[in-house]
């Protein structure tokens, strides 16, 4: 059995609760974090760039993504601009679009340009990753973060999608596919598999992913048996 430690593909925890962010810095493991406004929210925060500034005091080498939250394009760049000076290792994430739908392929043009290490996040098609390759900058680091657990959920194998938007990126040789949305422990081997080159994972299925991933199967089937016979005990059930 292929264990976290046998995999190619770079696992980054997604996620922010700040112990939890920290711990998982610590882990060699773990190459890089990321984090979105919605699970800010999740985690009760309502600064954001007191939050950053805090974690950052701590990660300082791992590669840190975080998103700008306007959606207007100018003030977009503004933040993105301040967001990027706030750490060498941080990544600024800019959605594909705004929430009109209108295209941000200018802005990651702009900001490659201009130097800015880029993470452009909420892709779902192959149309998308081919407009990204074509705003980035060849010497500059970006992240492709295609969201394969979203596209199976609407029913369709994202393996093919993440394969061709490797193949897509070939050309770029600072850019990183990354496979977002994991929904179970799975996906991060089908990452590794499709030749991702980074899995963001949640700090719940990363916790489920440690402690499971490698498990011999025989020894889990025994367990299973186990727990259901202890449940029925302690259920009480006569018949």
């Amino acid at each position: 059995m292929r264990t976290l430690n046998d995999l190619k593909v770079k696992i980054f925890a997604d996620g922010a609760d700040k112990a939890g962010m920290l711990q998982l810095n610590a882990n060699p493991l773990i190459q890089g974090l990321t984090t979105n406004p919605t699970l800010m929210r999740k985690a009760g925060l309502t600064d954001f760039e007191a939050f950053a500034r805090d974690v950052l005091q701590s990660i300082t080498v791992k590669p840190l993504s975080l998103e700008v939250f306007s959606d207007e394009f100018p003030e977009m760049k503004r933040q993105a601009l301040k967001i990027n000076s706030w750490g060498s290792n941080v990544y600024v994430k800019i959605p594909i679009t705004n929430t009109r739908g209108e295209s941000a392929l200018s802005l990651v043009r702009e900001l490659a340009a201009d130097g800015v290490k880029l993470n452009v996040t909420a892709i779902l098609t192959l149309a998308q990753v081919e407009g990204v390759a074509a705003a980035l900058q060849a010497q500059v680091p970006a992240v492709v973060s295609v969201f394969a657990g979203r596209i199976a959920d609407t029913g369709v194998d994202p393996v093919p999608v993440m394969q061709t938007s490797k193949t897509i990126l070939a050309g770029l040789p600072q850019a990183e596919l990354l496979w977002a949305s994991v929904r179970e422990i799975l996906n991060i081997f089908q990452a590794d598999a499709s030749g991702c080159d980074i899995v963001t994972v949640q700090h719940d299925i990363l916790a489920k992913a440690i402690k499971m991933a490698g498990v011999d199967l025989a020894a889990l089937s025994l367990d299973t048996v186990k727990m259901f016979a202890n449940d029925a005990k302690a259920a009480g059930f006569t018949l």
